[in-house]
């Protein structure tokens, strides 16, 4: 049966905060990712505080420059150990080639349309082939020059699964196992990334703002199952 891994977005500002949430989360997360917040504010820190416990990063910083520039931040990201980075794969190809040409890196996990877009944010950003279109033709884009997986909305990912099946990871963003009003404008509940395809979901308020965040977890768990 296909499984899908869960990925905890550590959305705090602080290595005490993060730390409290690894230690809640203690032998049900193997995942972690560490984004622009935690990073900005704590630097490598951050990443060596999921490695302390035994956690693997997904360092979430979504890579756009040039490709020399891009290439060397996915150096140091390998010399940092984590096991992936995000980029966006509206970088283009040769961003990609130059990352995917070194000879030790992460998993590289390529960004197609951030989940907070609508079709109008979308449009209004200059992109005029609409989401679907737009989606497989950067997956596509990622795919042929050497990315490992690529971020995407649920809603997107049993497309992209049905054309390009296991050469490509699936990692899905914008988890909601129930509606909370916010800015994820193409959420589903972890059950349906799961039916899509997903190889990765990753959740974050929804565990990190729970009253419980060791329960929270054990119930997307189960979802998954």
């Amino acid at each position: 049966m296909h499984k899908t891994e869960l990925i905890v977005a550590l959305d705090t500002d602080s290595l005490k905060s993060a730390e409290g949430m690894i230690e809640k989360l203690k032998g049900q997360v193997k995942y972690f990712k560490v984004g622009s917040v935690l990073f900005t504010a704590e630097g490598p820190a951050a990443v060596d505080l999921v490695h302390k416990h035994d956690g693997k990063v997904f360092l979430d910083l979504k890579f756009h420059d040039i490709p020399n520039t891009v290439k060397g931040a996915v150096k140091h990201a390998a010399a940092m150990g984590v096991y992936s980075v995000s980029l966006h794969l509206s970088g283009g190809a040769d961003m990609l080639k130059a990352c995917a040409e070194l000879e030790k890196r992460p998993k590289l996990w390529g960004i197609t349309i951030l989940t907070s877009f609508d079709e109008y944010t979308l449009f209004r950003s200059g992109f005029r082939g609409g989401i679907d279109k737009t989606v497989k033709l950067l997956a596509a884009i990622g795919l042929e020059n050497g990315a490992d997986g690529v971020v995407c909305s649920p809603l997107e990912a049993h497309r992209l699964k049905a054309i390009h099946g296991a050469d490509l990871k699936l990692i899905t963003p914008g988890i909601r196992p129930a509606a909370l009003g916010d800015d994820q404008k193409r959420a589903v509940t972890p059950a349906q990334a799961k039916a899509a395809g997903a190889d990765f979901i990753v959740v974050g308020r929804p565990i990190i703002a729970a009253k419980d965040p060791a329960a929270a977890v054990e119930a997307i768990l189960e979802d998954l199952k």
